[in-house]
């Protein structure tokens, strides 16, 4: 059988924010994004890869116009053609497991279980988002922790699940169920099988809008533009909790707006690098 290819960017993530790389990997039909970060250094490098349709040198040129319409260089950028779906495990070498807020310890199967108290959440995602590394990712998780360690939910939403991270922590945190909402087919199977994986039970359907019923808690970590979009059928489901992030700091202002507007009220904003979270409560 012939080798199946595709084609693997990389550029220094100070050439261009996260969210704007996520949006023009989208727009050239990208197969997954990661971001690297040098543990020695703290340099990162925005990574994406693309399948290989026509040939190789094609598809670099696609992505060298694409890039140059944006006023950048071939020089700032790496592209480099993975044999054999190589893209399929090359996000795994730069996961490693990681403690977040007081008791978690996420991290990839391969790796190892904590070593002291910490609840142990593993994932294997392929390339669903939601691997815990991401700041965004990271504040929701802490949020999630201290609103479940202060009294858990009995219900709860995640909005544009991803892998199920942060339905898997309340479940295993207290919550009484958990529902994942995601619009791509392999988060919602990314969502069953991390389930699986951490013995608990939560129901995963594909959808690209909010359900028509409430929960005590909501979370979505997605970004502010749907977020504003569907601020009035989100906040519908709100009994009583809202966590929201995927939000440069910039965003928070006019992403609480939106939310306030439909009866809710803000009660805390968090921040890690360039990205924050905002929680509100039914007023």
């Amino acid at each position: 059988m012939q080798a199946t290819k595709s084609l693997e960017l990389r550029m220094p993530a100070t050439l261009m924010d996260e969210a704007r790389f996520q949006q023009f990997a989208e727009s050239q039909q990208t197969l997954g994004i990661a971001l690297e970060t040098d543990a020695d250094s703290g340099d990162s490098l925005h990574i994406a890869w693309f399948n290989i349709d026509l040939n190789e040198s094609e598809k670099c040129d696609q992505i060298n116009a694409a890039l140059s319409q944006l006023g950048f260089s071939p020089d700032s950028i790496i592209l480099t053609v993975l044999e054999n779906e190589g893209w399929e495990t090359a996000w795994q070498k730069d996961w490693r497991a990681m403690p977040v807020g007081q008791r978690l310890w996420v991290r990839p199967s391969f790796c190892e279980a904590a070593s002291d108290n910490r609840i142990d959440i593993v994932l294997d995602p392929g390339m669903a988002f939601g691997t815990g590394t991401h700041p965004t990712t990271q504040l929701c998780l802490e949020a999630v922790e201290r609103v479940c360690l202060e009294q858990s939910p009995a219900t709860l939403l995640d909005m544009g699940a991803g892998s199920g991270l942060l339905a898997i922590v309340a479940l295993k945190l207290g919550a009484g169920s958990a529902l994942a909402v995601d619009m791509e087919e392999e988060s919602v199977e990314a969502c069953n099988a991390n389930a699986a994986i951490n013995g608990v039970c939560l129901d995963a359907l594909l959808g690209d809008t909010p359900p028509v019923q409430q929960f005590d808690l909501v979370v979505a970590n997605i970004l502010a533009a749907p977020l504003v979009w569907m601020a009035k059928e989100l906040a519908a489901c709100v009994g009583d909790r809202l966590i929201l992030s995927g939000l440069l700091i910039e965003q928070v202002d006019d992403v609480a707006a939106a939310y306030i507007k439909e009866g809710l009220r803000e009660v805390r904003r968090d921040s890690q690098q360039e990205w924050a979270s905002v929680e509100l409560i039914r007023s």
